[in-house]
């Protein structure tokens, strides 16, 4: 145990700024990370370990991208991977990096920690059937979920859980929905604590790929909609309009409450971190924040999600920034700050 967690553990206190993922609050920032997309084989702004971002106050949901493969589970981490071992009769690694990563980034810093299937490479095109697609949620489950008794299972993070899992999907996949809700049905069961479903659909609206998923079909605590690469991006944003034609936050709104099976679904604004970063689309200082305003007059409104890590730390400033727009800088700060000193007269 860390220290810090031993501290948080006597004084009995959950601590507010560490406590990750807030379905009720406008302000999370998740990040993906995993791919190491700024592409530097060396120095500072090389993909770091998952712990290093996990220090920062401003981060709540850090998705790791990804698992490229499901029927035969496959993950890909980029230079991360370099710190793993091969899995005996599997595609899979044993990260000890990781398994030690994602526990510090829960109780020492209280982030919420996805796993995001698919990406850009996912070729599989979902399953052949509903029950395929069942018996597949059931193996990912025991794979990342809670460790069982069958010591045969591959472990990639070792002991570690992660707190649910990410949809990312690129192109159309079938009988996806029934992965869904075996996935959600037995995060459910499990009340150790709480897990949470989120999908990354692109702007268009239905979305392509997830559509089945998110047509009142898999419940949904976050989506996070990519306003990049699409007529529906960023940068259709016309400013100082009330009506826009184009970008399209209100459609998902109005998804979120009239479609999804999860009628208090958070949508998050999926941004590029960097000029680049996700092809076209990026926005920074006042058009983005602006861009922010209006998406926070939503109800709906969850947050900033960023792609990805290594191009946000190579961004200077730019968390910052994002942080500021959404009103959670200071104030994440400062509660820091003060459960640290309430964990240490607890323990003097």
């Amino acid at each position: 145990m860390h220290l810090i967690t031993a501290l948080f553990s006597a004084a009995g206190l959950l601590p507010l700024a560490l406590a990750g993922a807030d379905v009720s609050a406008s302000s999370n920032i998740a990040v993906y990370w995993g791919q190491n997309s700024y592409d530097q084989s060396s120095g500072p702004l090389e993909q770091q370990r998952l712990s290093y971002y996990c220090a920062n106050s401003e981060l709540d949901i850090i998705p790791l991208a990804f698992l490229i493969t499901i029927s035969n589970p496959e993950l890909n981490f980029a230079n991360a991977g370099n710190n793993c071992t091969a899995i005996s009769g599997s595609n899979l690694f044993y990260c000890p990096q990781l398994e030690a990563d994602i526990a510090e980034c829960q109780s020492t810093y209280g982030k919420t920690i996805l796993l995001s299937i698919g990406g850009a490479t996912y070729s599989e095109g979902g399953f052949s059937s509903s029950s395929a697609a069942v018996t597949a949620a059931n193996n990912i489950w025991s794979i990342f979920g809670p460790a069982g008794s069958d010591s045969s299972i591959p472990r990639p993070f070792g002991t570690s859980v992660v707190d649910g899992f990410d949809f990312d999907f690129e192109s159309t996949v079938s009988n996806m929905p029934a992965f869904g809700n075996q996935l959600r049905s037995l995060m459910n069961a499990d009340t150790s604590k709480t897990y949470y479903l989120s999908a990354a659909p692109q702007c268009p609206y239905p979305d392509a790929a997830d559509g089945p998923m998110l047509d009142d079909s898999v419940s949904f605590d976050f989506v996070w909609v990519q306003f990049y690469n699409n007529y529906c991006g960023l940068q259709s944003y016309v400013e100082g309009s009330s009506t826009q034609n184009n970008f399209d936050f209100n459609t998902w709104d109005t998804w979120a409450k009239e479609t999804s099976a999860n009628k208090n679904v958070k949508v998050f604004l999926g941004i590029p971190a960097n000029q680049g970063a996700a092809g076209s689309g990026y926005e920074s200082g006042s058009t983005l924040a602006n861009i922010i305003t209006y998406s926070k007059t939503f109800s709906s409104f969850g947050g900033v999600m960023m792609w990805d890590m290594s191009q946000l730390w190579a961004n200077s400033g730019f968390l910052d920034a994002v942080s500021a727009d959404l009103g959670g800088s200071s104030s994440k700060r400062e509660a820091s700050k003060t459960t640290l000193r309430r964990a240490k007269r607890a323990t003097a």
